[in-house]
């Protein structure tokens, strides 16, 4: 810590200074203030972790290409015809399938140039669901004997017939046609517990995962991997075909990525995948064909209805789709200098290769504005994805050192410090029977206040009787059971055990933050339960349904102006004042604290 020694009082002193360096849209490029641009670049991420931890995966990123070398950050695409050499009768290719990630398009090219094709009766596809059990035996049982290509498509989904399926694998293993090859998808277990692929088709198979590409640079060479020079030759208007593909691919990319920006990509989310694009094209090569002139109207209609609006059920995101189809297929994307994003024109006529040089040389740095949002929009996502990364990073370390023998602490003497620590600070339930006997009415707000305490009692109850059962465990008194380690790992990392979680409200305070404010609340619940009048300002976000409260207020104003319910909606005025400004709540409505804006702020002047 020494070589960060003086670093908060330089930023008190120089605080512009500091300010222009954290508000960058690129901080990890940027020298740090001062004598501070000396550090190592470790020492710089110590403190990009510190002030800007949106900015860390590609901090991380910039530090791993610097020590080790490029080759360890770049994405690479592994082809599957190697993964075919080292498979065999008796060693099948498992496919652990990701979202919007289909390997059925690369094994039906590479059955193609071995001349195993389901034209040819080589290739069977079997999707696996209800009743295609059997169809599936009899594929297998064909392909064995004649050397075919079998691929079982979402095994997870027939739990029950696997069992089958590994006696099969293992009996056409032997003595079967040499050419005889099976390939398997399925989508990997949440949870250890939901396992249910057979020990034995895991062990003799190959996995393969294909994640799916981040960033705008990785998505669109993806989205171009789907085709390849006999693509583009394909249509004779060669000029409109080309121009309108790579704009179909950048809108795939651009819907496809906005996915991770959360709601402020998608309202929902939408399972987009490299068989939507594939359609559209083929449909581009129809329409054209079949036309003098672009079809404009009909291509949109088509690609933003039904190809990619067919996944879409949220009328916002309809328009939001319809919007990106008018900016992209437009007539003017073929007049030239057409500007797909800020800083990044749509190529001129080049072959396949060309367009994935041109994507690696002319392709703006990653950032929103090459989907179409605000610069800000990624802040939410990276910081959660940073988070994430440092929680993985941490679980792996060995826990001795993390227990910080220095101080002569060990891992458990950890947990059982943190323990103790809760159960002493833990509140009592609440009495309900003595809560509802101090008022005979029972309003809207008196019902909202026994609904946050009964689910409090609930919360309080699970941990008190899950960090009891863990002391007897530690003590040797009781068997350790496997929920009991996991809420000794969660102790042990601070973070809040899923138990505890699934009974509690949405947050992702680390486990001692998590802690203090569900004291935080529990206070808050007290000063309601004295008397049960409403309390003079409102936490809002302290209660575990706050739906539940904005209604309570809707039904005591319906009730006391006799107005119909269904025909009512809220309003929300920001005052002036603090919230130890107000004595007792207003007359109409309630006064409220606890709310949090994205992506602007209110300047108040406050009143003194």
């Amino acid at each position: 810590m020494d070589e960060f020694r003086g670093l908060d009082r330089d930023i008190e002193g120089s605080a512009k200074r500091w300010k222009k360096w954290v508000d960058s849209e690129c901080p990890e490029k940027e020298k740090l203030p001062q004598e501070w641009k000396s550090k190592s670049s470790f020492q710089k991420l110590i403190i990009l972790r510190a002030l800007r931890p949106d900015r860390m995966t590609y901090a991380l990123r910039n530090f791993v290409e610097e020590k080790l070398g490029t080759k360890y950050v770049a994405g690479t695409r592994i082809p599957l015809a190697k993964s075919y050499e080292e498979s065999s009768p008796a060693t099948s290719v498992f496919f652990i399938l990701s979202p919007g990630v289909d390997p059925l398009k690369d094994l039906e090219t590479l059955g193609k140039k071995l001349g195993f094709t389901i034209d040819s009766g080589k290739f069977h596809n079997i999707s696996l669901g209800q009743g295609q059990e059997i169809v599936a035996e009899e594929a297998l049982k064909k392909a064995a004997e004649y050397g075919h290509w079998v691929i079982l498509q979402n095994i997870h989904l027939v739990v029950k017939w696997l069992g089958t399926l590994e006696k099969l694998m293992e009996e056409y293993s032997k003595q079967s046609h040499p050419e005889y090859r099976v390939f398997i998808s399925a989508e990997p277990a949440p949870t250890p517990e939901e396992h249910v692929i057979p020990q034995g088709i895991l062990e003799n198979s190959i996995k393969i995962i294909n994640e799916p590409p981040t960033g705008m640079l990785t998505n669109l060479h993806a989205a171009l991997y789907n085709f390849d020079q006999d693509t583009l030759e394909l249509c004779t208007r060669e000029q409109e075909f080309k121009s309108i593909f790579f704009s179909l691919c950048y809108f795939h990319t651009c819907v496809a990525g906005r996915r991770k920006f959360g709601p402020q990509g998608w309202n929902r989310r939408y399972p987009f995948n490299m068989g939507d694009l594939t359609i559209c094209v083929n449909v581009l090569y129809n329409y054209l064909e079949a036309n003098t002139k672009v079809p404009w109207e009909d291509l949109r209609y088509l690609f933003g209805e039904i190809m990619y609006g067919g996944h879409i059920t949220d009328d916002w995101d309809r328009r939001l789709c319809q919007t990106y189809l008018e900016e992209f297929m437009s007539p003017s994307l073929l007049e030239g200098d057409f500007s797909l994003a800020q800083g990044f024109l749509a190529p001129p006529n080049l072959d396949y290769t060309g367009y994935h040089k041109y994507i690696d040389e002319m392709l703006p740095p990653e950032s929103p504005t090459l989907y179409g949002l605000h610069p800000n929009a990624e802040i939410d996502f990276l910081t959660i994805l940073t988070d994430n990364l440092f929680k993985a990073i941490l679980e792996i370390q060995p826990r001795n050192v993390l227990a910080g023998e220095v101080v002569g602490q060990s891992a458990e003497d950890k947990v059982k410090n943190v323990l103790d620590e809760i159960l002493e600070k833990l509140p009592e339930e609440y009495n309900m029977i003595d809560i509802m006997q101090k008022s005979a009415a029972r309003t809207p707000y008196i019902l909202v206040c026994f609904q946050e305490c009964e689910r409090m009692n609930t919360l309080i109850r699970e941990i008190w009787r899950s960090l009891k059962q863990l002391d007897l465990g530690l003590k040797g008194e009781l068997t350790f059971s496997p929920a009991m380690e996991a809420l000794q790992s969660a102790l042990f990392f601070d973070l809040v055990p899923d138990t505890w979680s699934k009974l509690a409200y949405p947050s992702t305070y680390s486990l001692p933050q998590w802690f203090n404010d569900l004291l935080m609340r529990c206070r808050e619940l007290d000063t309601w339960t004295q008397d049960l009048v409403l309390p003079s300002v409102v936490w809002l976000s302290g209660f575990f349904n706050p739906q539940s409260f904005l209604t309570a207020i809707m039904q005591t104003m319906a009730r006391k102006n006799n107005w119909s319910l269904d025909k009512m909606c809220l309003t929300t005025d920001v005052t002036k004042k603090s919230r130890d400004d107000y004595g007792h709540p207003p007359r109409e409505g309630a006064y409220i604290f606890g709310l949090f804006m994205e992506g602007k702020y209110i300047k108040v002047t406050w009143c003194h």
